[in-house]
C-alpha cells in the first residue's frame, strides 16, 4: 500500500511553495513554484544543522497535511546505508482514501465485520494492518525513492 506520489503535493518552506512542475501545471499557472523535483533538501535545511519546520501536502483533494520537523543532521556512521528510519508508527493510509475523515471511516469499517462496507474495503484494500509499521521496510522504500507517477 502507500501514496504512488501521482496526486498534487506541495511542500511550503519559509513561504516559498515547492512542487513538481508537471502535476502543477493543470490549471495551476497562476502560481509560484519552486521546482521540487530538483530541489535537495540540504539546500534548505538550516546550514549549521539546526532545527526548521515546513508544510507538506499531498494529495489537494484529501488534504493530507503534515508539518515536517528538521531535528538536525547527525554525522553519517561508516559502513551505515542511507537514508535510513529509525522509528517510526502505524502504517501509511491509503492513496485516496478520502483524507482525514476518509481514513477514519476507513478504519471503522475494517475493524467492523458487520459494517456495510467492510467488505467493499477489504477487496480493494486487501491485507491491511493500520497498526504495521517496520523501520527496516520504510528505509528501504526510501532508498527505492518515490514511484514516478508518469509511469504508473
Amino acid at each position: 500500500m502507500g501514496w504512488t506520489n501521482s496526486h498534487l503535493h506541495r511542500f511550503e518552506i519559509d513561504g516559498e511553495c515547492y512542487g513538481d512542475p508537471l502535476l502543477l501545471d493543470d490549471g495551476l499557472e497562476d502560481f509560484h513554484w519552486v521546482d521540487s523535483t530538483i530541489t535537495r533538501i540540504s539546500g534548505i535545511v538550516p546550514r549549521d544543522g539546526g532545527r526548521s519546520r515546513f508544510l507538506y501536502e499531498y494529495d489537494f483533494g484529501d488534504g493530507w497535511e503534515h508539518e515536517v520537523v528538521f531535528e538536525g543532521c547527525l554525522r553519517a556512521e561508516k559502513r551505515r546505508r542511507y537514508p535510513l528510519c529509525v522509528d517510526g508508527e502505524r502504517c501509511c493510509p491509503p492513496d485516496d482514501v478520502g483524507g482525514v475523515r476518509g481514513y477514519a471511516e476507513f478504519l471503522e469499517a475494517l475493524a467492523d465485520p458487520d459494517h456495510e462496507e467492510h467488505g467493499a474495503y477489504r477487496e480493494w484494500a486487501g491485507p491491511f494492518d493500520p497498526e504495521d509499521f517496520d523501520a527496516g521496510q520504510a528505509s528501504r522504500r526510501m532508498r527505492r525513492g518515490l514511484p514516478d507517477w508518469r509511469r504508473i
